[in-house]
């Protein structure tokens, strides 16, 4: 007995040792933590339960046969955030360059399909040269395991990526599907193809960071929702976000009863809205002073600025906010923001997350760049995304919300439940000046004739009056009052029942 109990412990021993302390010391040196310091850090202390520690590969090509270490190269298992069930895999840089083996896919595959069982979120700490390739294509299968448990879990429970060291080539498709993908900067990146290949194909010379690094994807192309200054300030922000999710499609999020009250009113909204209809103020600014304790979690920040996206409480409930930022762009949507959008809502969808809109939009960015980068299909998933959705959704239109971005934007015709408008806002076709020009194109030559016109038109249309009139408003509210009524809307929607018509699944304009 004795002499098992030694052996047990030697595994164990050589396993926690990952690729030996030289690769730990030049893992540290380049300011990354270690596989199981991540776990440490991101799970509660002593809550994580490591499953097949004295996995081992099996390839025998390439002298693979006398190199050998126990887990080969992924740390995978189950522990608790703040007390709730997660499944976590952390692949290990120092065994192998964190490559993927067909054992290591293996236990990736194992603890997705536990996860899916048992119905619990999945957070995967990536930091992975690649496909093994002395394996050749028994490594290519496994990340295609990967993928396929990726779709299957895609809805059922959330999938957290953080990405902390490299990611390239068909290692990035894993984290592309799933839900939520943060970055460390100047540590790691993602590409299909790196520098190297770059330059021979398109004799470009680009750098590891410049082509996939955490700022290009948390700024230029939206693969990124997040970028955190190095590998604790990650993790302890997942450990804050994953607690305003649910555990998976078939609970409700967290609630988390707050000290503020819901029916606050802020009495700064009511000269929030400038006097110039052409002058910007800063949504985010309303979205903290009606959540709770103003307290928001925004994602991608940094990308698609002219619409902002994240998770908030309103009464203790996990909210999803979607906005139009005047900052930027003046509120307009286009093809990043509506893409960017179009896949929050969707995640809300899923996972039952009630959806709250504050909208100010003069309509879609116009501009040749948009309309043959296909704006039409871009905005298009975003007005699936809100027709499709069956969550409870409350909108407030602040200022102007004009044109087909009125419809896209969570309007009552789009099966909004609760639809709001402050005094302040103006529903119409388009702003009166344009609209104005073409009705009386006669009278341009008349600044004056055109000026009355304008004024005319605004009294009728630029208002919430004519929308309110037909029932495509619920209310006018004062904005002080905002952060309550929205609160009692989403108390009465919460036993919200709606079906969409049976289908296979639906055709988003993709």
């Amino acid at each position: 007995m004795q002499e098992i109990l030694k052996q047990l412990e030697e595994k164990r021993a050589a396993a926690r040792a990952g690729g030996g302390q030289r690769r730990v010391d030049a893992q540290h040196s380049k300011g990354r933590l270690t596989a199981r310091e991540r776990i440490e850090l991101l799970l509660d202390p002593g809550s994580f339960e490591e499953w097949d520690m004295f996995v081992e590969h099996r390839c025998h090509d390439f002298g693979m046969g006398s190199q050998r270490v126990p887990g080969d190269g992924v740390v995978t298992g189950y522990g608790t955030i703040n007390g709730r069930l997660v499944f976590v895999f952390s692949q290990d840089f120092t065994v192998f360059g964190g490559s993927l083996s067909e054992a290591h896919a293996e236990k990736i595959s194992k603890v997705m399909d536990q996860a899916i069982r048992v119905g619990a979120p999945v957070i995967g700490l990536n930091d992975s040269g690649g496909a093994r390739i002395q394996e050749g294509v028994a490594s290519l299968a496994g990340y295609a395991e990967v993928f396929q448990r990726n779709i299957m879990a895609s809805g059922v429970v959330p999938q957290i990526s953080v990405v902390m060291g490299p990611c390239a080539g068909g290692a990035v498709y894993s984290p592309a599907m799933t839900d939520f993908i943060f970055m460390v900067k100047d540590s790691s990146y993602m590409f299909v193809t790196g520098p190297d290949v770059v330059k021979t194909v398109t004799h470009e010379t680009v750098t590891f960071e410049q082509l996939g690094g955490a700022l290009t994807h948390s700024q230029k192309s939206g693969v990124a929702d997040l970028a955190f200054e190095n590998d604790v300030e990650a993790l302890l922000e997942v450990r804050r976000f994953v607690d305003m999710l649910p555990a998976s499609n078939r609970e409700k999020a967290p609630a988390r009863p707050s000290p503020d009250p819901i029916d606050r009113d802020e009495m700064s909204l009511d000269t929030l809205i400038p006097a110039n209809p052409n002058k910007p103020y800063d949504m985010k600014e309303l979205i903290q002073k009606v959540v709770d304790e103003g307290e928001f979690f925004e994602l991608q920040p940094n990308h698609a600025g002219n619409i902002l996206t994240g998770f908030a409480r309103m009464g203790g409930e996990t909210v999803g906010i979607v906005a139009n930022q005047p900052m930027v762009l003046a509120g307009c949507l286009d093809i990043d923001s509506s893409r960017k959008a179009a896949r929050f809502v969707r995640f809300c969808d899923c996972f039952e997350i009630p959806i709250v809109t504050f909208v100010d939009v003069p309509g879609f960015l116009p501009g040749t760049s948009q309309e043959h980068g296909a704006i039409i299909k871009h905005g298009a998933k975003l007005l699936f995304a809100y027709g499709e959705a069956t969550v409870p959704k409350v909108t407030v239109i602040t200022r102007k919300a004009y044109g087909g971005a009125y419809d896209v934007m969570s309007s009552k015709h789009l099966r909004g439940d609760v639809n709001f408008a402050w005094p302040t806002a103006e529903i119409a076709v388009m702003g009166p000046k344009g609209a104005v020009e073409i009705i009386f194109r006669a009278d341009i030559g008349d600044p004056q004739k055109i000026a009355e016109r304008t004024e005319e038109y605004r009294q009728k249309f630029a208002t919430p009056f004519v929308a309110g009139a037909r029932g495509f408003i619920d209310d006018v509210i004062m904005p002080h009052s905002t952060r309550k009524r929205i609160c009692r809307s989403l108390a009465m929607l919460r036993d919200k029942k709606v079906e969409n018509p049976w289908k296979k699944h639906d055709n988003i304009p993709l």
